[in-house]
């Protein structure tokens, strides 16, 4: 239960943040902020300071960033609606920055204990395969995998993973760039006594990077970035019907696998002899570090209701407005908005109603 609880007001956290990105740069900017509050729900505490009533809300998971004229026409000279498109577009960018930039400082901070980084190189071929010629060598360090970058250790074996039998790659060779193109490695079966195992005959070993200051901001730059692919790689999973939605996961999703990552660092930590608090601390966080860099991501995409189909609808009225001479009307924007979130609404109960079956059963 206190894992659960760590994790709901982490998540509480990572929201307040992304809305706090939409607040600052929206004062910075000139545009009136109504209410700024903390949590969703029955109202718990507020005071006013100067334009803006800050709140504290019972339910502790999201918040909201209340603008003047954000959906509608207003005559306040501090209205977001009459604000040049820069600006609105920098408010609106804001929250997904402040949570891409929450996940790469948790990923900072997760790295100070680690001593060295491992990247994946072929250390030899499973027997029974025949892919001893394929053309890689033992020591080959693997860079890209058609054509996506590989930088950490996991990379190589979920870039495998998703190809087909035969795979581009680019290697290190004795400090040279190898090409190989249509390298014939197919994905085969082997039973084993846990069941049958997908494999691809690849023994893949590690080479240790000392983590110095330098490689240690790399190192988690390339985290995030490789967060931002996976989310990517989902969303064209569902888009291509690999994933269906009884796949996804939404906030009760997300706090049941929050606390059993707690869990098992807490079971890793006191198996090690280390504190067991502290090794849930650093499971929870490396998940907290994914679900803000997916945040931003997701927040992004041209949806109406969110962030990015803001931008989207941008994007339109400065083209309907190239051509006409005349504004869309806010109010159209409104309904399609409006719409979007009844959608989303409509998937989260879907996708919450998903999440309590798969945990009961």
């Amino acid at each position: 239960m206190l894992y659960i609880l760590m994790a709901i007001i982490i998540f509480g956290i990572l929201i307040a943040l992304h809305e706090f990105g939409h607040f600052i740069t929206a004062k910075l900017l000139g545009v009136r902020v109504n209410e700024f509050a903390i949590g969703m729900g029955p109202l718990l505490w507020s005071t006013t300071r100067g334009e803006t009533q800050y709140s504290l809300r019972a339910i502790p998971i999201g918040g909201f960033c209340a603008m003047e004229g954000e959906d509608e026409d207003s005559d306040d000279p501090g209205c977001f609606s009459n604000k040049p498109g820069w600006k609105k577009c920098i408010i609106l960018v804001a929250g997904s920055a402040m949570n891409f930039l929450t996940g790469l400082v948790i990923l900072l901070l997760l790295s100070i204990p680690v001593t060295g980084y491992q990247l994946p190189v072929v250390e030899g071929f499973l027997e029974g395969y025949g892919i001893e010629d394929c053309g890689l060598q033992p020591g080959d360090r693997f860079l890209k995998i058609d054509g996506h970058s590989v930088w950490i250790y996991g990379d190589a074996a979920m870039l495998l993973g998703r190809a087909g039998d035969t795979v581009d790659l680019v290697v290190e060779r004795d400090g040279v760039e190898v090409l190989l193109e249509d390298v014939f490695i197919p994905l085969q079966a082997r039973e084993t006594e846990e069941g049958t195992t997908w494999l691809r005959g690849l023994h893949l070993g590690s080479e240790i990077v000392p983590a110095a200051v330098g490689t240690r901001l790399v190192m988690s730059a390339y985290q995030a970035a490789d967060m931002v692919r996976m989310v990517w790689f989902s969303l064209s999973d569902l888009v291509r019907g690999a994933v269906g939605v009884q796949d996804m996961s939404g906030v009760i999703g997300i706090m049941d696998v929050m606390g059993q990552a707690g869990e098992a660092g807490a079971q890793a930590a006191e198996e090690s002899g280390g504190s067991p608090f502290l090794g849930a601390l650093m499971s929870i966080l490396n998940l907290s570090a994914f679900i803000a860099i997916n945040l931003a991501v997701m927040n992004l995409l041209p949806i109406p209701a969110l962030d990015g189909g803001r931008i989207f609808f941008l994007a339109v009225n400065w083209l309907f407005t190239l051509v006409t001479r005349r504004r869309l009307d806010p109010k159209y924007e409104g309904y399609v908005h409006m719409a979007g979130f009844l959608f989303l609404l409509l998937l989260m109960v879907v996708v919450a109603f998903n999440d309590v079956v798969r945990i009961v059963t």
